[in-house]
């Protein structure tokens, strides 16, 4: 058997900016990589997380010209955590003004998770703009995927954890989760909504791996980080991500002739595979791998194999 590929080096952008993208919104942006190389952009978690310098490290940086943006409200992005005027649709809008901006007719497009999500909803609106398609931790935001993570499913096997998600909600709310934490997180009680955002993020940041990963649960654990990661992923969840239910396979047909690849951790608890696999049997085109021994998260090995034999492959590498 090969060796597992790994991260490629460190890397700093050689290009930032801030685009305003309208609605009084500015997105941070950076490119790293070679300048005119094979273009791609890269679409961070969450919704709500923003990039982070290991995610510039699956593209090899001599054959790749990446775009990595924070999505609005998030990271560098203002207004921080800003939910007006914030949907998976104006965020398709972002990706095509980016695209613009760089002046490019077509690019790669690589997403995990929310990435997946809003990659999947990117490349059905404009597949003519999408040279190969690269998703990972598959997540289509029906009802029943959003209620196995915060209402009952991931609870049955982590119940320790789910017990500190609970915390902040008196049992007489419990009975619909997001809404609860919804009003706590878009109140006014500083004290309350902290507290309600680093449950929900932390929540999160321990179950993506399928072994402990404390480094993720720490970042999840900053104030920052996770008021914006919270209030972000909640308003999209709460709204389904204005997508319509079972949108995203039951469109997956127009992503037809493009090239691309599904990459599904079997122990994946907040997405479960079982999405993963209907978007395969959907869009034949892409190569799918279900990767044994793997949670969700893409620091997984098994699953940054694939991603980065993926984007060399796609490079001609």
């Amino acid at each position: 058997m090969s060796e597992l590929r790994g991260f490629y080096p460190e890397i700093e952008p050689f290009e930032t900016g801030m685009l305003d993208v309208g609605d009084g919104h500015t997105i941070y942006w950076e490119r790293i990589g070679t300048k005119g190389a094979k273009p791609a952009v890269f679409l961070h978690g969450g919704p709500g997380s923003g990039v982070s310098p290991l995610q510039r490290r699956v593209f090899d940086p001599e054959l790749y010209d990446v775009v990595l943006f924070d999505q609005r409200g998030c990271g560098r992005s203002t207004p921080f955590a800003g939910l007006d005027n914030n949907t998976t649709w104006h965020l398709v809008a972002d990706i095509e003004r980016l695209r613009e901006m760089v002046g490019v007719e077509t690019w790669q497009v690589f997403g995990g998770s929310w990435g997946a999500t809003l990659a999947l909803a990117y490349a059905e609106t404009h597949p003519e703009r999408v040279s190969e398609l690269v998703v990972r931790g598959i997540y289509t935001l029906t009802k029943a995927e959003l209620a196995w993570y915060y209402q009952f499913g991931v609870s049955e096997m982590f119940p320790d954890k789910w017990e500190r998600f609970l915390k902040p909600i008196p049992e007489a709310e419990r009975g619909d989760l997001m809404a609860a934490y919804r009003k706590r997180l878009t109140g006014d009680d500083h004290a309350a909504k902290l507290e309600a955002a680093k449950a929900w993020s932390i929540w999160e940041g321990e179950t993506i791996t399928l072994l402990p990963d404390p480094s993720l649960s720490h970042k999840h654990d900053k104030d920052d980080f996770a008021l914006a990661f919270a209030r972000i992923e909640n308003h999209y969840f709460t709204h389904a991500g204005w997508l319509e239910e079972g949108q995203l396979i039951r469109d997956a047909h127009k992503l037809r002739g493009i090239p691309g690849l599904i990459v599904h951790g079997r122990y994946d608890m907040p997405c479960p595979a079982r999405y993963a696999w209907e978007l395969h049997k959907a869009w034949p085109d892409a190569e799918f791998h279900l990767i044994e021994g793997a949670g969700h998260a893409f620091t997984e090995p098994g699953i940054l194999d694939k991603l980065i034999r993926a984007t060399d492959r796609f490079a001609g590498k």
